[in-house]
C-alpha cells in the first residue's frame, strides 16, 4: 500500500532544527511520505536569524501547483508563510483538505518572523478553516486568543534541556502525520506530544551549536552504514 502523503508549506531553516527540514523529517520517522513548497529561505544558527527571503509569490503558487496536481496530498501542514498573500494562497487551496496551521511568528531565539499583516491574514482567512492550530503562548496571544476546539495551545514539557529548536515544527509536522494515517485528533494530538517528547529526551544531552540546539530528528536506532556498506 501507499503511504499517505502529506505536504509542508514552511520556510527553511539552515541549521536544520525547525522549518521544512524538520518537517519532512518528522513525516518520514512517522511513516507518511513528505511533499513540500518552500515559503521563505532562512538564514539562522542556534542562536538566532540572520536574514529571511520571502519566495515570490509566483514561484510558491508553482510548487504548490506541482504538489496538488500530482500526489494529492491527504494533509497539509503549514509553517513559516512569509507574506499575507501567501497565508490567503494556503486558505483558498488547501481548506479541502485536513490542515494544521502552525502560526510559527517568532523563533525559539526571540526574531519576529511575521509582520502584523501576516498575523491579520491568519485569524481572518488560515484559522478559520483549519483543521487544527497549534499556537505556542506567544504566538496565541498575538493571534488574540482564538477560541475553538481546534486551537491546541503548545508549551513547554517536563524534559529538561536546551535543545528544543524547532520543537513546534515537529510537534506540528507529528500531528499532521498522525491525522494523515487516519487518526482523529483527540487521539493524535497525544500521540505527537509523546513523539517530541521522545525526541526531546534523544538529544537532551547533544551539544551542536553555541545557542538552543536542534531538537533531535534521528530515530532512536538509526542505522550506521557497515565498512562493507561503505566499500
Amino acid at each position: 500500500m501507499n503511504p499517505p502523503v502529506v505536504l509542508t508549506i514552511a520556510g527553511t531553516d539552515s541549521s536544520g532544527g525547525a522549518g521544512v527540514g524538520a518537517d519532512l523529517a518528522t513525516f518520514a520517522a512517522l511513516g507518511v511520505h513528505g511533499t513540500c513548497v518552500v515559503a521563505a529561505v532562512t538564514a539562522q544558527d542556534t542562536t538566532g536569524v540572520r536574514a529571511v527571503h520571502p519566495i515570490p509569490y509566483d514561484v510558491v503558487v508553482a510548487q504548490l501547483d506541482a504538489v496538488l496536481d500530482d500526489l494529492d496530498p491527504v494533509a497539509v501542514k503549514t509553517g513559516m508563510l512569509a507574506t499575507p498573500e501567501v497565508v490567503r494562497l494556503v486558505a483558498e487551496r488547501c481548506a479541502d483538505r485536513v490542515l494544521v496551521v502552525d502560526p510559527v511568528l517568532v523563533a525559539t531565539s526571540g526574531a519576529v518572523l511575521a509582520s502584523a499583516a501576516v498575523v491579520a491574514a491568519y485569524r481572518e482567512h488560515l484559522l478559520p478553516v483549519a483543521t487544527v492550530a497549534t499556537p505556542n503562548a506567544e504566538e496565541f496571544a498575538a493571534l488574540g486568543r482564538p477560541g475553538g476546539a481546534n486551537v491546541l495551545v503548545t508549551r513547554g514539557g517536563d524534559i529538561v534541556t536546551t535543545n528544543d529548536h524547532g520543537t513546534g515544527c515537529t510537534h506540528s509536522a507529528a500531528l499532521a502525520a498522525y491525522l494523515a494515517h487516519g487518526v482523529d485528533l483527540a487521539t493524535a494530538a497525544p500521540l505527537a506530544d509523546a513523539f517530541v517528547a521522545r525526541q526531546l529526551h534523544l538529544g537532551s544531552d547533544w551539544t551542536l551549536g553555541r545557542g538552543r540546539g536542534p531538537v533531535a530528528h534521528l530515530l532512536a536506532h538509526p542505522h550506521a552504514p557497515t565498512q562493507g556498506e561503505i566499500a
